[in-house]
């Protein structure tokens, strides 16, 4: 079952949270979001963790993984209309159901990502600009680490009837806020077996030092 919710002031007013499962993974070859790096599956793990910050949280899913969801987790299916356009039917389906609301879409790729670091990222997430983790070294955006304010909806829109679905693009065209995080690790991606074995056993003893 999800945490209870103890903060009621939220970091990112008039936001939706919005944590995005994906599909399966050809790399992977499993459903990222199930990945179990912590004491739940990655999907209800961020689930919890953006609890402080938005003022409703979503777990963005497809036909068949709303299937397997767990009872107690909201949940917002792709919208028919924006069938296999990637993440962008994520963010389309979300502005569709809450007109005139932010949107923070986080995707399932990073378990590095903490609170910590979301809540320095909040605090640029406050324009009428989107704004993105950036990943310095590979000059790019992380569109699935992103805030998305309303007034994006029109122009993301456009791009999608025209037949352009890239977030990465849309970013770039709209130049962006960019959001350096302290730790570069919070962007790192797990995208194969060997990957998830190596980040799982880096979480398992950073952990450890904890105690």
């Amino acid at each position: 079952m999800p945490a209870a919710r103890s903060i009621k002031t939220h970091l990112m007013p008039d936001t939706i949270g919005l944590v995005v499962c994906g599909g399966q993974s050809s790399r992977m070859g499993t459903d990222k979001s199930l990945l179990l790096y912590y004491d739940k599956p990655q999907r209800y793990h961020l689930y919890d963790m953006l609890q402080p910050f938005c003022e409703k949280v979503l777990i963005s899913c497809n036909a068949e993984q709303t299937k397997s969801m767990e009872a107690g987790y909201a949940v917002l299916p792709d919208h028919p209309s924006y069938n296999n356009i990637g993440p962008l039917a994520a963010l389309l389906s979300a502005f569709k159901e809450f007109p005139q609301k932010n949107i923070l879409l986080i995707g399932c790729d990073y378990p590095f990502l903490t609170s910590v670091q979301l809540r320095q990222f909040s605090e640029y997430c406050n324009g009428t600009k989107p704004v993105s983790f950036y990943n310095e070294q590979s000059a790019v955006y992380e569109p699935l680490l992103a805030w998305y304010p309303y007034e994006a909806f029109d122009p993301l829109k456009k791009m999608q009837e025209a037949g352009e679905y890239s977030l990465q693009h849309f970013l770039i065209s709209v130049r962006a806020v960019k959001f350096y995080p302290g730790s570069k690790r919070s962007i790192q991606s797990v995208d194969t077996q060997e990957d998830f074995v190596r980040v799982s056993t880096q979480l398992f003893h950073q952990r450890l030092t904890f105690f």
